[in-house]
């Protein structure tokens, strides 16, 4: 590491043990942990309703915590009787709608609220607008930018009083998707630039394996799980966490000899005692298709379809279960083949039952 990366390393916001209540006896947030690290980009992943934007907007302070606490360098922003308004936290955010002021063009709306003389607001603002490749669009009113151009105005202006956290609620969610794989590329690099502890909630899953350092699951109010992406797709804490990454599928097993069988093969599993029930969890790039005169489980195609460079197989088993496989578009697999399955333990792993 750098001796700066080693600095923005030990700039921290911590939010321990959150929660948050609307209603007695369901807590939209409930005991939610997260460390999110300047410099860095932590995706908080999870479906609709499972308490992303409240957990978003307790750290920003726009919300009321129950129980728990926020620190920044160690400084306490929220718990133990403090609640620090929301300008007292240095936190940039940016939320669905942009919220533009409709009356301004994109560069007085990122000078807006600066301080300084109006000189220097603004070419604070017009360097925003370069990090975010927009400042020749600096001139024009929200009403004449795209979606697109709407979405790095509202970044742009966010970034401008060099926060020390970045919060973004599903900031890429309105846009089409051949526009947001563009964009969020752009985002990140101007987040990661400005060296804030970012964080970006999202339901998209491609979109946190793409763009974050650190990806936190998050289920029915709770962090179930955080880890770096490539960690959390492959090894999974439980089948909730797995689901939350992508397909997945689940075989029932026992533990025989430190190794659970599947249909599919046997796979190591350290750390379970013999007979213990557990579950593999495998990924459909781990399913390994073969010609039926090889070794593997007997099964027939049922479905072929194209997807992003891939071909998605539905596979059913001599029992009538059904895989999910993947195959290269070049392959000549067919709806009526018969193929042998096999899996390779690289995208496979054991949890408890």
């Amino acid at each position: 590491m750098k001796p700066q990366e080693l600095h923005l390393a030990d700039r921290k916001l911590e939010a321990d043990a959150l929660t948050v209540s609307f209603a007695p006896g369901r807590p939209a947030v409930d005991q939610a942990s997260l460390s999110l690290t300047c410099g860095r980009l932590t995706a908080l992943l999870g479906p609709s309703g499972s308490g992303k934007s409240t957990l978003l907007r307790a750290i920003a302070g726009l919300e009321r915590l129950d129980a728990g606490s926020v620190r920044f360098e160690g400084r306490v922003w929220s718990g133990d009787a403090v609640h620090l308004p929301p300008e007292d936290r240095r936190c940039g955010v940016v939320f669905q709608d942009y919220a533009l002021f409709p009356h301004l063009n994109a560069l007085d709306n990122v000078a807006y609220g600066l301080k300084g003389a109006k000189s220097e607001r603004r070419a604070k603002a017009l360097d925003q607008l370069k990090a975010v490749e927009l400042d020749h669009r600096a001139h024009a009113f929200p009403h004449e930018l795209s979606g697109g151009e709407q979405q790095r105005v509202a970044l742009a202006r966010a970034l401008a009083p060099g926060p020390d956290v970045m919060l973004l609620d599903e900031p890429f969610s309105g846009l089409d998707r051949r526009l947001r794989a563009e964009l969020r590329e752009t985002s990140a690099a101007a987040l990661r630039a400005s060296d804030a502890a970012t964080l970006l909630v999202t339901h998209d899953a491609e979109e946190a394996l793409a763009l974050a350092d650190q990806i936190a699951l998050m289920s029915e109010g709770r962090i179930i799980q955080t880890g770096a992406p490539d960690a959390l797709y492959l090894k999974p804490s439980s089948l909730a966490a797995a689901r939350l990454l992508g397909d997945v599928e689940a075989f029932d097993a026992r533990i025989r000899a430190g190794a659970a069988d599947t249909a599919l093969g046997k796979v190591e599993a350290d750390g379970f005692e013999d007979g213990a029930a557990v579950t593999v969890l495998l990924r459909p790039e781990g399913v390994v298709v073969r010609n039926a005169a090889e070794d593997g489980a007997l099964a027939d195609v049922v479905e072929r379809r194209a997807a992003a460079g891939y071909a998605r197989l539905v596979c059913r088993l001599e029992s009538g279960r059904e895989v999910q496989a993947r195959a290269g578009l070049a392959d000549n697999i067919r709806p009526g083949d018969a193929v042998r399955l096999s899996l390779d333990p690289h995208f496979a792993s054991v949890v408890s039952a």
